[in-house]
């Protein structure tokens, strides 16, 4: 069983960079897709970016991340990154690591996963 655990949130000024690493506790991520995901509070979970682990498939993000965020992985630490980079007060949420198996038209919701990290905080403040 794959358990996904987020790290690397913490406090930041706008305009600053974070990493976000999600690692599997469990099994290995091969064959499902990992997506990052956010919640401010009051709001509802929004996507972030997905990919999935094996192949050389697309890396989904956002529009309001794109060109700012991006999604790596490490097949040697079992570890899926997201660099966070110009970082504004609008991003700051918790969030969660996520895996699944999604088809492609849910690869970017919420429903499209089925095991999800604990969450890590993110805040983007002066």
């Amino acid at each position: 069983q794959v358990q996904p655990v987020e790290s690397g949130g913490g406090l930041v000024q706008p305009g600053g960079s974070l990493r976000l690493s999600c690692k599997s506790s469990g099994d290995t991520f091969v064959g499902y897709a990992v997506g990052w995901f956010r919640q401010a509070p009051g709001k509802e979970r929004e996507f972030v970016a997905a990919r999935r682990w094996s192949g050389g498939g697309t890396t989904y993000y956002a529009d309001s991340v794109k060109g700012r965020f991006s999604m790596s992985k490490d097949t040697a630490t079992n570890t899926m990154s997201l660099q966070m980079d110009g970082l504004t007060p609008e991003d700051t949420a918790v969030y969660y690591c996520a895996a699944g198996r999604p088809i492609i038209s849910t690869i970017t919701t919420v429903r499209g996963y089925s095991v999800w990290g604990q969450g890590t905080q993110v805040t983007v403040s002066s």
